[in-house]
């Protein structure tokens, strides 16, 4: 079991959307339940410790760099065999505040989906 599964809890390894984790060289260092059911084609678990940038073209790759420089995130909807998903991809740090790699959290959504504004 990786070294990050200890630290996170049972229910995020379960949840019903894929969360994916990175270190700041790009290496996966955690895929849930959902993620490695999502890139079992691509070999599911065994990705972690592979580098993202592997699989991703220079668009991708060009986001990717500019999240571990800067921070932030970078957030869009796609669809992908018939499902809707929104994925949300964000910076995540160290104790000392620094940028220590990126989160991706993608989640299937309906089709049409209300929206509130509240205030």
């Amino acid at each position: 079991m990786e070294k990050i599964e200890k630290t996170i809890p049972d229910w995020a390894f379960r949840m019903n959307c894929a969360v994916t984790v990175a270190d700041a060289d790009c290496n996966i260092i955690y895929m849930n339940e959902r993620s490695r059911q999502t890139f079992a084609a691509r070999g599911g678990a065994e990705l972690i410790s592979h580098n993202l940038m592997e699989y991703h073209n220079e668009n991708s790759k060009a986001i990717i760099r500019r999240l571990l420089s800067e921070g932030g995130t970078n957030c869009y909807t796609i669809e992908k065999e018939g499902l809707r998903k929104m994925i949300f991809q964000t910076a995540w740090r160290d104790d000392s505040g620094h940028v220590a790699g990126l989160v991706e959290i993608s989640m299937v959504i309906p089709a049409e989906m209300p929206h509130y504004i509240r205030g």
